[in-house]
């Protein structure tokens, strides 16, 4: 702090300069923390995952059907502490295609929460899930996108499944559910299976596929084999995966997020450092004069050195911790498109990347100009524009 006038000096003297690159930072950054939270909205649903719940699907594809018959026979399977079956519903509320969301009836509402534990529901809204038979369930983020209420009526349309005398589906809003744990995808919207199945036109006695928790996660791979033979060779077949790798799959149908982040990322600040390479490279050439009047002055090369990397640290750091809190306070307000991604925030961890970035940045485009500045020999300084 005893020379930061003497390092913001040497930032104002070229404002034009400075503020382009303080600005090419800044983007740079947003750019980072936007890139995060996206990835994080395609891979939350793994991390959360739990290791002890398995899917069964149908082998073939997911859009293929399994018996809901098939539930009773998974519960009989050692190994196999509970199982709840789940269909893709996709609801459009008002008729409004951009209104759609993750809907999905459950076969057996008393199970859910003891299989997903993450999700927490006061104990009075879960009797009356049980109690009501078109009572359905909905997350806080669902119910705060269009302003439900627990007793709210809502008509839902479905583009898959119509009901047998035509209109739309209505239900009774008896619960709202929270999240146990920052990044939990509070957005859907859970109704009973039995209430589904009696009015669909078509498919009746047919899921989606299977969730099921396990009592040991270290036998997942010979529960999920016991699974899949008991149905080998029958017009059914499944294949049973562990939750993470079943939503994994998910998000890999768009490509690898990790290596599409990292490319962006490592040509957005291998261009950064070059723009800032070049402000402090051209700083330093501008006051050769002025470093030499420094040293002449008694500032050792040490301090020099030290002063133009201050200048240079100090640079990245305005440009790109303004450009981190811009992208922290952007997805603290939700996502911008809820129906693609529910889940929506920039996680501490890679706020912390961020900062180490920033000062790595910093250290990197400073040093070249430093080290020409540490090894600048006073004579040569003095003389230079006489």
């Amino acid at each position: 702090m005893k020379f930061f006038t003497l390092v913001w000096a040497g930032l104002k003297r070229k404002k034009l300069r400075t503020s382009l690159t303080l600005l090419s930072v800044f983007v740079a950054f947003l750019l980072f923390g936007l890139l995060c939270a996206i990835k994080e909205a395609f891979t939350a649903g793994v991390s959360l995952a739990g290791a002890d719940r398995l899917i069964v699907r149908h082998k073939v594809s997911l859009i293929m059907n399994l018996p809901e018959s098939y539930r009773a026979r998974i519960e009989k399977i050692p190994g196999v502490a509970a199982v709840l079956s789940f269909t893709w519903f996709n609801g459009v509320y008002q008729n409004e295609p951009r209104n759609f969301f993750g809907s999905f009836p459950v076969s057996d509402p008393a199970k859910f929460f003891q299989i997903y534990p993450e999700y927490l529901l006061p104990e009075d809204q879960l009797e009356a899930w049980l109690k009501t038979r078109t009572g359905a369930i909905v997350g806080r983020t669902l119910a705060e996108r269009f302003g439900w209420k627990i007793g709210d009526r809502i008509p839902l349309t479905s583009p898959i499944w119509p009901r047998k005398n035509g209109g739309a589906w209505e239900f009774d809003v008896v619960g709202i559910y929270d999240g146990a744990k920052k990044g939990t995808d509070t957005s859907g919207f859970y109704f009973r299976y039995d209430y589904f199945d009696e009015g669909r036109a078509r498919g009746e006695g047919l899921v989606g596929w299977y969730g099921v928790k396990i009592e040991d996660p270290d036998h997942a791979a010979e529960v999920a084999a016991a699974i899949d033979a008991e149905f080998a060779n029958s017009p059914y077949e499944t294949k049973s995966e562990p939750e993470g790798a079943f939503i994994q799959g998910f998000a890999q149908q768009i490509g690898d997020i990790g290596t599409i982040l990292i490319a962006i990322l490592s040509a957005v600040f291998f261009t950064i450092l070059l723009v800032a390479g070049n402000t402090m490279a051209q700083s330093v050439r501008e006051r050769t004069e002025e470093l030499g009047v420094l040293k002449a002055m008694g500032f050792s090369n040490g301090l020099v050195l030290t002063i133009v990397l201050l200048e240079s640290c100090l640079l990245t750091a305005l440009g790109g911790l303004t450009g981190l809190g811009a992208a922290w306070l952007i997805a603290a307000r939700g996502s911008p498109v809820p129906n693609m991604l529910p889940v929506f925030y920039l996680p501490l961890q890679y706020v912390g990347i961020g900062v180490g970035l920033v000062l790595a940045l910093g250290l990197v485009a400073g040093i070249v100009p430093a080290l020409q500045a540490m090894r600048l020999q006073i004579a040569v300084a003095l003389r230079r524009n006489a």
